[in-house]
């Protein structure tokens, strides 16, 4: 069974940071090696959007609004891909999924953040 699993959410004051991370497993090495792997969130009411995303070759694309405060890696070994999220604001609440796209869309069931202002 292929599938994604994310850890690290929480509920975090403003200012302080998260590492989200997701773990994916039944994806074979060559599938995600090749994929675009990706973080999504969803606030509640609102329409999930692209937070930040790596591709295959390494280059990086952020959301406008975490720029200089999120980091997103990948390690293609372990087939990883982790979320740093630094000076966080109440305004990044939401459930974060994680996505891995190759020729097939994996995502996986999310994780909360709250952050308190």
């Amino acid at each position: 069974q292929r599938r994604l699993v994310e850890s690290g959410g929480g509920l975090v004051q403003a200012g302080e940071s998260l590492t989200l991370s997701c773990r994916s497993s039944g994806i074979i090495l060559s599938v995600f090696n090749g994929a675009t792997t990706s973080w999504y969130r969803q606030a509640p009411g609102k329409e999930r959007e692209m937070v930040a995303s790596i591709t295959r070759d390494g280059n990086k694309n952020y959301l406008e609004s975490v720029k200089g405060r999120f980091t997103v890696s990948r390690d293609n070994r372990k087939r990883t891909v982790t979320l740093q999220m630094n000076s966080l604001k109440p305004e990044d609440t939401a459930v974060y999924y994680c996505n891995v796209r190759g020729a097939t869309d994996y995502w996986g069931s999310g994780t909360q953040v709250t952050v308190s202002g």
